[in-house]
């Protein structure tokens, strides 16, 4: 009986265990502590994908996953964040990660310099892809461009801050930020889909 009881844990934890394709180990940092309370193991395999043009998160994501999974073959997940700002009608949006690297987070400011609304929303898109299942999960964070960079974080983190709070994601620290973020609320939508469907098709 208790080698059977072994066996089954074996088994159950081989199951839960995929992979995350990136080249950004801040994401992974966050999403394995996120997934870790699901249970579900994840572990970082560096990857660089060659990103399709598309004004929508969901093209973008759904095609980096299957990139990924034709090169490495294995069940894995990427995630894509879009930053769209209102007053400049949605921009940079699908085309954050390019805007970071270029203009970085004083541009962004510049562009918002002596405007008032600076209403945003942080927008996560987590894809899975396995050998039969190919999915999409959204989660969304409204809030406000600061005015100045914060310490903290990365990546647009030193000046967002979500809705509710007076504190940008870098000042939150990577705890708190976790209870209220985008991509925690697209993990969360990814990890309960997983989690029952794979509970599912362990039945005996």
């Amino acid at each position: 009986m208790l080698n059977f009881l072994f066996w089954y844990l074996v088994f159950f934890l081989r199951l839960r265990k995929i992979l995350f394709a990136s080249t950004n180990e801040s994401k992974f940092n966050e999403i394995f502590l996120y997934l870790k309370t699901f249970n579900i193991e994840i572990e970082f395999v560096r990857f660089e994908s060659i990103e399709i043009q598309s004004n929508k998160l969901e093209e973008i994501a759904l095609q980096k996953s299957k990139e990924a999974y034709g090169k490495i073959g294995e069940p894995l997940i990427v995630e894509d964040t879009g930053l769209f700002i209102d007053s400049l009608k949605g921009f940079p949006g699908p085309y954050s990660s390019f805007v970071l690297e270029t203009i970085g987070n004083q541009g962004i400011l510049d562009l918002l310099l002596n405007n008032t609304k600076r209403s945003a929303l942080f927008t996560s898109i987590v894809a899975y892809k396995d050998s039969n299942k190919h999915m999409t999960f959204s989660g969304d964070t409204k809030g406000t461009i600061s005015e100045h960079i914060t310490e903290g974080g990365w990546g647009y983190d030193p000046i967002f801050i979500p809705e509710g709070s007076t504190a940008t994601y870098g000042q939150l620290g990577i705890t708190n930020k976790m209870g209220v973020s985008h991509r925690t609320h697209a993990l969360n939508n990814f990890a309960e889909w997983y989690s029952g469907n794979y509970s599912r098709e362990q039945e005996f």
